[in-house]
């Protein structure tokens, strides 16, 4: 299966979190999107990696998308080595994406940081021959994904673009409500964590609106691009007219 984009996460739940309105966009506009998760995310204060598996799939059927694998690289422990980038490495090629979704390089929780280096780095080398990979058995192909964009987690950054999620909105909270054991919910007994407090999903929800302010629309998604962006119609811009 090919995709047109492939979303990389440290958790289950980051790209949910970061850019699920951007996915379910992509979904709605026919395009066959990937999620890829590195961990369980067994280290995590709520749920089991068992519960938060069948969270990440109900969440995946929410968004449409055509895929979701884990490759369960331990939790807290995102090493950027030479297994872990062959296996990121045979994923890539396996599903030939255009474009890379990956957490930003700076970032509060140490996996997340890793996890970027680690997509950066696989992206990269998944484009030379003489790095060898195989898929049940079959040596694969050379692939590079045109580029990679980096979506926004807790540190914010000045965005090279905003995506417009307006219409995809509610599609989006239910992808990340779809998590039931990490967020809000006043009847659980378990330890309070940051995702887990009501503050949180209303910091979710003014991040939305704010960048979405900033491009006329209801609620937006901040990405950050390294290299120059290109477009090839001025009129088409979706901007502020305020």
């Amino acid at each position: 299966m090919k995709l047109d984009v492939l979303a990389i996460g440290g958790h289950p739940d980051d790209v949910e979190l970061s850019c699920s309105g951007t996915i379910a966009k992509l979904v709605k506009q026919g395009r066959a999107v990937g999620i890829l998760d590195l961990t369980r995310g067994e280290l995590g204060t709520r749920g089991t990696p068992a519960l938060r598996a069948k969270e990440a799939a109900d969440a995946a059927r929410i968004l449409g998308v055509s895929v979701r694998d884990n490759l369960k690289i331990p939790d807290g422990n995102i090493e950027i080595n030479k297994k872990n980038l062959a296996r990121v490495i045979a994923v890539i090629r396996k599903y030939q994406p255009q474009i890379l979704l990956i957490p930003y390089s700076s970032e509060r929780h140490p996996d997340h940081e890793h996890a970027h280096q680690l997509a950066k780095e696989a992206w990269y080398y998944s484009g030379i021959a003489k790095i060898r990979t195989t898929d049940h058995g079959k040596l694969q192909r050379r692939f590079r994904p045109d580029y990679y964009f980096e979506y926004m987690m807790v540190h914010s950054f000045t965005p090279s673009f905003i995506v417009d999620i307006s219409d995809v909105y509610t599609t989006r909270v239910a992808a990340i409500k779809a998590f039931k054991s990490q967020f809000f919910n006043p009847e659980s007994k378990d330890p309070k964590t940051f995702l887990s407090t009501k503050d949180f999903m209303d910091f979710l929800e003014t991040r939305a609106k704010y960048f979405g302010d900033l491009i006329g629309a209801k609620h937006g998604e901040p990405f950050f691009s390294s290299k120059p962006i290109g477009i090839t119609d001025l009129l088409s811009l979706q901007i502020s007219k305020g």
